[in-house]
């Protein structure tokens, strides 16, 4: 697969647990759950799911006592099911008050999620935020600085408008934000570094939930500093307006090597699964040729040509035998991710896409003879017939990779 980000920008490398943020290391996937934390058995449930859906950072809310005294026996579950994705803890308010109250809780979380314009008001926030500091510098653990714009320190911003507001040309409101945002996240991270954290320790974002306002910010970020980046859209949507949206600002940045772990905000559609935003991340990453997590199939769109709905169910089909069986692939068949087949849906571009492909199949067409013929290395194989073309094929797919990886 094609490595788009030939020049990568160069950050800090910063270690959360098992994994490695930034420096010459691979974009990082991770998610967030959405149960109460206080419940840890569906906490850890839906870590698990997340881990196993290729989430390698799992991000936690612990907002209250009854949240930071489940932490360390849902790193235990964690444990005994053999998941080690780093566990995140997201604090906003009173972390320092439960990073200090529950040390157990501070030792079992492999990193802190800070947010500047949260973590205190006026007087109180520089001690609060320093005391955040000092638990995760006693406790060895890095930090993410997350600024938010729906949650910008106010006082910092109002000291910029009033100032934009005096110039002679004053700059577009959203332009003072973007910079409010910017000097908010590097001056806790310089903060944090005058208290005595590494630069390599230390992780920051400033996300917001607009497009164009996300590459402004990480463009300017991206400037001004080499910690590493948490990139993501925030608060992105429902459904393929989120899915959309996320994908066109990540892109752009990705494609400009800005981002070294990225997160999807999706707004889960109700009783859907909290994996998706795994998914969606891996599947931007895969997109662009920066890492390869599954096999991909190509298929193609359907046309007049293509009446039958044949190709579609079997697109479908084996797409999701590949889901399926991943777990099992990859770890019996390492590589087995960068694999690409095509089905096809008839004679036009069919054996062509076909022929590219490690493994293709080209269904037959309107009005074509009742034969799918399948290619292996761009070689034509054989042909398949019958009612059970699906299953057939699967068997060509699984015997291919016994054979190649096994």
């Amino acid at each position: 697969m094609v490595q788009l980000r030939t020049k990568r920008r160069k950050t800090r490398a910063v270690r959360v647990g098992n994994v490695v943020v930034g420096g010459n290391a691979p974009v990082v996937v991770q998610s967030m759950t959405n149960t109460d934390t206080a419940d840890r058995e569906a906490t850890a449930r839906q870590v698990i799911e997340l881990a196993k859906a290729g989430s390698e950072l799992v991000r936690i809310t612990v907002d209250r006592k009854e949240a930071a005294q489940q932490v360390p026996y849902i790193k235990e579950i964690l444990d005994r099911e053999g998941i080690n994705a780093p566990l995140v803890g997201d604090f906003h308010y009173n972390g320092h008050k439960l990073l200090k109250d529950y040390p157990d809780c501070a030792i079992a979380l492999d990193k802190y999620r800070i947010n500047p314009g949260n973590v205190g008001f006026r007087a109180k926030r520089d001690s609060q935020f320093s005391s955040i500091i000092d638990i995760a510098l006693a406790n060895d653990k890095p930090v993410r600085i997350g600024v938010n714009w729906g949650s910008l320190d106010q006082e910092l911003l109002t000291s910029m408008m009033e100032d934009n507001a005096r110039l002679a040309e004053p700059a577009e409101a959203a332009s003072v934000m973007h910079e409010a945002l910017v000097r908010s996240a590097l001056m806790n991270a310089e903060g944090a570094q005058k208290q005595g954290m590494a630069a390599d320790r230390i992780i920051i974002s400033a996300k917001v939930s607009a497009v164009q306002d996300l590459v402004s910010v990480y463009t300017l970020l991206a400037k001004r500093c080499d910690y590493a980046l948490h990139l993501g859209l925030t608060e992105a949507g429902m459904g393929s307006k989120g899915i959309v949206a996320s994908t066109a600002a990540l892109a752009i940045m990705l494609q400009q090597s800005i981002g070294d772990t990225i997160r999807i905000s999706l707004t889960p559609e109700p009783g859907a699964a909290r994996t998706k935003e795994v998914q969606v991340a891996q599947e931007i990453l895969q997109s662009m040729g920066m890492r390869s997590f599954i096999p991909a199939v190509i298929a193609c769109p359907g046309c007049g040509r293509t009446t039958s709905t044949v190709f579609q169910e079997l697109a479908q089909d084996i797409e999701g035998h590949i889901r399926a069986q991943m777990p099992f692939w990859s770890e019996k068949y390492p590589g087995v991710e960068q694999l690409n087949f095509a089905v096809m849906g008839c004679i036009v571009n069919g054996p062509g896409e076909s022929k590219h492909a490690d493994i293709g199949i080209s269904l037959p067409g309107t009005g074509e003879s009742p034969a799918a013929p399948v290619f292996i290395d761009g070689q034509k194989a054989m042909t398949l017939r019958g009612e059970n073309i699906a299953g057939q094929f699967k068997d060509v797919v699984e015997d291919y990779i016994k054979n190649r990886f096994g």
